[in-house]
């Protein structure tokens, strides 16, 4: 029954009380030491607290980055997912898109990671100069819109 059931012997230890006289054991200081911050309620700095010391967070420079306001980002594709999901034969960025290799909300730009054996005719938007040479090498093409 569930009202029964309990804990494995020794598995459950009740909590030390510090600070309940000299009998305990863990009277008097009850294990803080002798005066100071860390002896107070409260225990002292927190972790990030560099006794005074001007911050990291503060130290750091506060100069802005740059954002090229014109980077065009792709949905890129590897040469081994090719190889690996696709047979050989020509592709475009729908049939990409219904074969579930890209999700078709960006340009779509063929990297040349991996090895390729099987003969692919691709249109996409963009390609790296490895995956031209490594299409071309297995006897296919790439045709860049």
């Amino acid at each position: 029954m569930l009202n029964e059931i309990k804990p494995t012997k020794g598995s459950v230890k009740s909590r030390k009380r510090i600070g309940r006289g000299d009998g305990s054991g863990r009277g008097t200081f009850c294990g803080k030491g002798v005066k100071g911050q860390k002896a107070r309620s409260g225990r002292g700095k927190g972790a990030q607290f560099e006794g005074g010391q001007t911050p990291l967070i503060r130290r750091q420079p506060k100069r802005g980055g740059f954002s090229n306001p014109n980077r065009e980002e792709y949905e890129v594709i590897n040469l081994d997912a090719l190889e690996k999901s696709l047979d050989a034969g020509s592709y475009d960025i729908t049939a990409l898109i219904d074969a579930g290799i890209v999700r078709g909300k960006l340009p779509v730009k063929v990297l040349g990671r991996g090895e390729i054996k099987k003969k692919f005719n691709i249109t996409v938007n963009a390609a790296s100069k490895t995956a031209k040479d490594a299409l071309a090498k297995a006897g296919g093409s790439v045709t860049i819109i």
